[in-house]
Order: structure tokens, then sequence, then C-alpha cells
């Protein structure tokens, strides 16, 4: 389907959201279904795939991170950023503007950010 899009709307308009989780050092599974499910997919490789299907954007979301508040999994943003040349969105784990500055330093494009804003 991605591929599909991108022939039909053009790589700009597709936007791939990745929700990952740590298994290891340097390691980020893909989940699904509200990150409830483990696919055994490799991040950072799902990445490269995505944007080799003609995907224009990645929106990467840590969840370990997401609604912590305790800061961006900066290790993933970087292993996604530095092997992608499509602009990475990182999202999961803003608490203070510090932390959205820092994703900019470690590859990211653009930054989301929800419970900073919400809950303060």
């Amino acid at each position: 389907i991605i591929t599909d899009c991108a022939r039909l709307l053009g790589r700009q308009a597709v936007v791939v959201a990745i929700d990952a989780a740590k298994k290891e050092p340097g390691k980020w599974e893909v989940y699904i279904h509200g990150g409830n499910t483990a696919t055994g997919t490799d991040a950072v490789g799902w990445a490269k795939e995505a944007e080799a299907r003609g995907c224009g954007e990645i929106l990467l979301t840590s969840m370990d991170r997401d609604g912590t508040k305790d800061g961006y999994d900066l290790d993933l943003i970087e292993a996604v950023s530095s092997q992608v040349g499509v602009p990475v969105i990182a999202s999961g784990g803003a608490g203070e503007a510090g932390h959205i500055a820092e994703v900019f330093r470690r590859g990211a494009e653009a930054a989301l950010a929800a419970s900073i804003f919400h809950y303060g």
C-alpha cells in the first residue's frame, strides 16, 4: 500500500508511523495495535524498507517513552535517522523544551509532543 499511495499521490503525501519498543541495546521492535502486539520486525530495518517502498516521512514513536515526559529515546531516533534519507518525526517522551531541542541534534526533522501540552 505504501508504494501504491506514493505512486498515486506522491511520496510527500505518505507518512509511515512506526511504534517501536526497545528489545536490547541498539535494537527496537515494531509494535502494532496501539503497542499491544509485537511483530518481530526490527524498527530500523522496517524504516529502511518503508523508505524503499516510497514513504516520504517516518513518524517514529518510542513506546517505552510515550506519555512519560522523561525525554525521547534519542538512541532510537539516531538509529533510524542515520539509516534513512526521509524526514523522521520524533514522538514519545517530550517533557520539557530541552527534550524537543535534543531530537534535532540527533537527526530528527520534526518533533511531536502531546503530554507536555495536555498535562503541563
